[in-house]
């Protein structure tokens, strides 16, 4: 399993290639300072204070608060160890999790609809006497 600072070349040519966007600024972690990144980009690492305008700021606010999703995804929809073969594996795998993790949100927001419906009928069907 390589070291993070040592994957960052090859990740964001693979970003670039899906996205069909050059990247220009990258944020990362704290895992990927002291490494020799590609000079065509500026790397911005977390944490870091010096130059760092409030654009940047933003964006590096924006990146930290996607961390904690990845967090949730891979502790509670098996992400943390993978049991599918190869490659293949892997993309079923994080697709699989991508699923529950949205397929939650939505059993979330049908309870919450659900809750609002029922709570509409009781305020407005008066209570009848039982005689």
């Amino acid at each position: 399993n390589p070291f993070d600072g040592h994957t960052l070349g090859p990740v964001i040519a693979d970003m670039e290639k899906l996205t069909g966007v050059e990247a220009r600024r990258i944020h990362v972690d704290k895992g990927y300072r002291g490494h020799n990144h590609p000079h065509r980009f500026r790397v911005w690492i977390s944490g870091q204070v010096r130059r760092v305008t409030a654009p940047i700021r933003r964006e590096m606010k924006r990146r930290a608060a996607v961390e904690p999703v990845i967090g949730h995804v891979k502790a509670e929809h098996r992400m943390d160890r993978n049991y599918l073969k190869g490659r293949v594996g892997d993309r079923i795998n994080a697709v699989l999790a991508a699923a529950g993790y949205n397929f939650g949100l939505l059993l979330r927001w049908l309870a919450e609809l659900l809750r609002a419906i029922i709570r509409a009928f009781t305020e407005t069907v008066p209570a009848q006497k039982i005689v």
